[in-house]
């Protein structure tokens, strides 16, 4: 005869609570339909199954049947049913008799057993039940170690309703009121043994574990998942959070747990016994992740939702996953595995992969959500840390998976399906990442404005441009990824870096844009200062991004660099050419070594008149860049001042002293210094208003 027990019959009072489909598995069924009718019924004082009228009847019994044994001294390591009552039935002389029935029906010689014994067995555990309700320690184990005398008696309940299932011979179909007998009481204790497994999964005398003594947004006496011990996970970097975290139980709950989750499936109840524990724990693991401040929302909120709000609400989502993957999805992998050990270990790995896959599944439905709304630049930092999230949990799925696959237990497709979602979410998160990324260039190929800068300052799209790839470039690995994976709509990028290669194009793009803005200027000299203005602040933005600067590499910088320098000698000889040649000797001296006064005065009056000129306009541009301005300014004045002061020492003299000299020597040369030193603050001026 097989060894292996087989669930016990269940008569038809709790036909509603699971059905059995060809292959002899459980359906699960509602809870709430189970029991209850069962346990109404054994707490029914009037009913003739009550246990206050078991327990009278058996007083009564035992009256009249002299020897049958006595509670005293035979309780071994379990609690006599009859101990303190004298004339009730010696539980432990009773559970011999059930134990060698049980093991009997494994032998060449099934052993029987009478309807008396079948009858007062199943009365003494019914007074058993009735007697633990409301005793603190009815669970405990035994001073030995054993399971408590009451968790031993409903194994042993459930084991004899398994024995007269499969030995009718032995007693089934000869005593079939006491077969129903205990099928009642069995029921009766599963009712008990359920509403007690509830209770101790939401024992609100278990220490809760979060963080500063707070209590999150769930319910006070709900067991729940401790908070992340950091912060770490949610950067842009995609660091891990410390997996370990505190147990939800203390060591004794968990034991007591697995006592009766062993008892529930040995009785045929591995269902109701899945579906509390699979409740219990999926409201404990949305209860943390609440108290972190995530709240589940629908799609149609996602799409609906202003930037700024979605934003604040992708920050809460990745923080949250990343604990649901590196702490939560542990703590409950650990707490399954030892509740649902041993034989029962199938059992265990079975809730926790529906458990993984309910709550991943939904966490990652935000995905699908932000995915569906438009497309913005400003999205993709956000996006790219959903990205690093996923990524990151599909190693922590994987090891969960070739767990189970190595304990030789390959039908948990909840988890198979979480690792397949998994991969499809990070593709789609890649793939929208990779589209916002290119509307860069979009932006900057569409930003054809023909109204100049003002000054020739630095254009916004510059600097929205350089800060966004600054940013970028901080993803730089990520961003790697991918382009790899999503390459101009798919491919690698072979071994050089596709998002380098992008970076380099975006860079191009700019510079062609701005050199096109440069032309909207009708002053050459301003062209270039706009050009110096923008091209400088790329360099600096580069050069001060480590990330950025090693994507570009060094070669591009000296190519900027050397831009640069020429726009700067660009606006030096469009600006100050024509200055410079009013001061030169040609005209202003005959052959014969006279000077010509007329054309001296010209000179002087063209001179102050163009430094007036310069002043008014170069005072209005921008160079913003303090270096910058200073290069330029410390430029002109070595070549302009020089050239003035020695035109000026070599001619003043030829104008008479007092009105003539004022009139047309206007500008010492330190006033030439001080207008050059005024230039590029942004300040238009005129020399006369400076100087009344």
């Amino acid at each position: 005869m097989e060894s292996r027990s087989q669930p016990p019959y269940k008569s038809s009072s709790f036909s509603t609570a699971t059905t059995r489909d060809d292959g002899g598995r459980t359906r699960e069924v509602d809870r709430n339909f189970s029991l209850g009718a069962v346990r109404e019924k054994s707490r029914d004082p009037h009913h003739h199954g009550g246990a206050r009228d078991r327990e009278q009847a058996i007083k009564e019994e035992d009256e009249q049947e002299e020897g049958e044994g006595t509670a005293a001294g035979h309780g071994g390591g379990e609690e006599g049913a009859g101990g303190e009552c004298g004339g009730v039935p010696d539980l432990a002389a009773l559970s011999a008799e059930i134990d060698a029935f049980v093991a009997g029906q494994d032998g060449d010689a099934p052993v029987t057993v009478t309807e008396a014994t079948l009858e007062k067995f199943a009365s003494a555990v019914e007074v058993l039940i009735a007697r633990s309700e409301g005793v603190e320690d009815r669970w405990a184990a035994e001073a030995s170690g054993e399971p408590s005398a009451l968790l031993a008696s409903i194994t042993r309940t459930a084991a004899l309703a398994s024995a007269l299932g499969k030995a009718p011979e032995g007693g089934g179909n000869k005593h079939p009121a006491a077969v129903h007998r205990v099928t009642a009481v069995l029921h009766r204790a599963m009712a008990f043994l359920e509403e007690e497994f509830h209770g101790l999964l939401e024992d609100p005398r278990v220490p809760k574990a979060v963080a500063g003594g707070e209590q999150g947004s769930h319910e006070p006496d709900r067991c729940v998942l401790p908070p992340p011990a950091s912060d770490a996970g949610s950067g842009g970097a995609g660091g891990k959070e410390a997996a370990a975290a505190a147990p939800p139980y203390p060591p004794e709950t968990v034991e007591r747990l697995r006592a009766m989750a062993d008892a529930m499936i040995a009785a045929g109840y591995a269902t109701e016994c899945t579906q509390m524990f699979l409740v219990a724990r999926r409201n404990a693991f949305d209860a943390a992740l609440q108290g972190l401040g995530y709240d589940k929302c629908n799609i149609d909120d996602v799409v609906r939702m202003a930037w700024e709000a979605l934003e604040a609400v992708i920050v809460t989502w990745t923080k949250a996953f990343r604990h649901a993957i590196n702490v939560g999805l542990t703590t409950e992998h650990d707490l399954c595995t030892r509740v649902f050990a041993g034989r029962h270990a199938p059992v265990g790995r079975g809730i926790f992969a529906d458990l993984a896959r309910c709550v991943m599944l939904h966490m990652l439905s935000f995905t699908e959500a932000v995915a569906m709304t438009k497309r913005a630049a400003e999205k993709l930092f956000k996006v790219l840390d959903m990205y690093e999230a996923v990524r990151d949990a599909s190693p922590v799925v994987e090891a969960f998976l070739s767990a189970d696959e190595a304990a030789a237990d390959r039908k948990n497709s909840g988890l198979a399906e979480l690792k397949s979602e998994i991969i499809a979410v990070r593709s789609r998160l890649g793939e929208s990442a990779a589209a916002i990324f290119r509307e860069l260039e979009s932006s900057i190929r569409a930003d054809a404005g023909k109204q100049p800068v003002p000054g020739g300052a630095v254009h916004p799209l510059t600097r929205y441009a350089m800060n966004y790839l600054k940013y970028a470039c901080e993803y730089n690995s990520t961003l790697e990824q991918v382009f790899r994976e999503h390459h101009d709509g798919g491919g690698g990028g072979g071994g050089d870096n596709p998002f380098a290669a992008q970076l380099m194009e975006v860079m191009e793009l700019l510079q062609s844009n701005l050199e096109a803005k440069s032309r909207l200027y009708k002053d050459p000299s301003l062209s270039n200062i706009f050009l110096m203005n923008n091209g400088r602040y790329m360099l600096q933005k580069i050069r001060g991004s480590a990330e950025t600067n090693a994507m570009l590499g060094e070669a591009w910088a000296r190519k900027q660099s050397t831009n640069l320098r020429q726009y700067h000698k660009n606006y030096q000889r469009e600006a100050w050419s024509r200055v410079l040649g009013l001061l030169r000797d040609d005209g202003v001296i005959t052959v014969k070594g006279h000077v010509q006064k007329p054309v001296l005065k010209e000179r002087f009056k063209q001179f102050n008149a163009a430094m007036d000129e310069i002043h008014r306009m170069q005072g209005s541009w921008v160079v913003s860049d303090e270096q910058l301005q200073s290069e330029l300014r410390v430029s002109i004045a070595a070549v302009v001042v020089p050239a003035y002061r020695s035109f000026l020492g070599r001619f003043a003299q030829h104008f008479s002293a007092g009105r003539q000299t004022e009139k047309y020597v206007k500008l010492s040369a330190e006033d030439v210094e001080t207008i050059i030193d005024e230039l590029f603050d942004g300040n238009a001026t005129s020399m006369g208003r400076r100087r009344t």
